[in-house]
């Protein structure tokens, strides 16, 4: 049996709270505040969490890469900058999971150089503060985590299967043997 650890209902709760509470913190910024997915895994959470910011927004997408599998590299990279310039607005970064705080203390690192922000918000769907080896603040959470699980689902991904799940979970170790299987047998059906 699958460990739920966010189901669809309350995926749509938190981001309706989230969404609130952004719409209370922006209510006053005079230029349009600009909401950052970070792709891939943010995308679901992002396109939930935006029809409940009631201000005017502006919507663009950065992407990282520093895992393998289910494991971080440790070396982060940015494989898509953002096509607005966020130059003079407030920026939210929102993300899926905030764990040891590589990708993003490199990522608002990165827009602090080479942009002119007002001030940079993160929101994540899920903080797992016991694994952060940076600090960095997230500054809008859907769930506090205080053990490390690997998270597949609603964009959370294992090799790029189950993002489309509408609910978080957390894999066993027979889900993941069955999912190499599927793909190490896709792959041997695509040499031939």
């Amino acid at each position: 049996m699958k460990e739920m650890v966010m189901s669809q209902e309350q995926i749509q709760t938190i981001c309706q709270k989230l969404g609130n509470q952004l719409t209370i913190e922006l209510a006053h910024e005079e230029k349009i505040p600009l909401f950052v997915g970070v792709m891939k895994g943010a995308l679901n959470f992002f396109y939930s969490l935006v029809p409940y910011v009631k201000r005017k927004i502006m919507t663009d997408f950065v992407e990282t890469s520093s895992y393998e599998g289910t494991h971080s590299t440790g070396i982060v990279r940015l494989t898509k900058d953002l096509s607005i310039s966020p130059n003079g607005r407030t920026l939210v970064i929102v993300e899926d999971v905030v764990d040891t705080g590589l990708s993003m203390k490199f990522l608002v690192a990165y827009l602090k150089q080479h942009y002119k922000p007002k001030r940079i918000l993160i929101c994540a769907l899920f903080d797992k503060q016991a694994m952060r080896k940076e600090d960095v603040k997230v500054d809008f959470s859907g769930m506090v985590l205080t053990e490390n699980k690997f998270l597949i689902g609603f964009g959370l991904d294992y090799r790029e299967l189950d993002r489309e799940l509408p609910y978080v979970y957390v894999p066993e170790e027979k889900d993941i043997q069955e999912m190499d299987a599927m793909l190490d047998g896709d792959k041997a059906e695509s040499l031939r």
